[in-house]
């Protein structure tokens, strides 16, 4: 039974998640202009997309692999992170992190790793 707490709870989460599809950081913008309607070699992503109590930057369904973009604030929340990590990787997931700089600066470095990383999963 879904209390209405939980259910405000996930209304929530889906509303934020919306709103930061709005107004994404121009690191997430720079990656989402390739990975938008299947660009990485026909490979489909999300973007925020609520994962239990966590948003995730981008998610690719078919091979199970999340991509999280981080800023400076994610030095602090290291513990957070590691938590979502954990929680992810429990459900079957892979995660990839990149800085926000190495998505500005080394773009094709980072295209090019999420391909081989999409190509190497079975």
């Amino acid at each position: 039974m879904t209390t209405n707490k939980t259910m405000n709870s996930k209304q929530e989460m889906k509303f934020r998640a919306r709103e930061l599809r709005k107004e994404p950081t121009i690191a997430e913008q720079t990656l989402w202009y390739t990975l938008r309607r299947k660009g990485l070699n026909g490979y489909r992503f999300h973007r925020q997309y609520v994962m239990g109590s966590y948003i995730v930057d981008f998610v690719c369904w078919k091979k199970r692999l999340v991509i999280e973009i981080d800023g400076g604030q994610h030095i602090e929340n290291s513990k957070y992170d590691d938590a979502r990590t954990t929680y992810l990787k429990s459900r079957g997931f892979r995660v990839l992190r990149y800085w926000n700089n190495d998505v500005l600066n080394k773009t094709e470095y980072v295209l090019e790793n999420i391909l081989e990383t999409l190509d190497s999963i079975v």
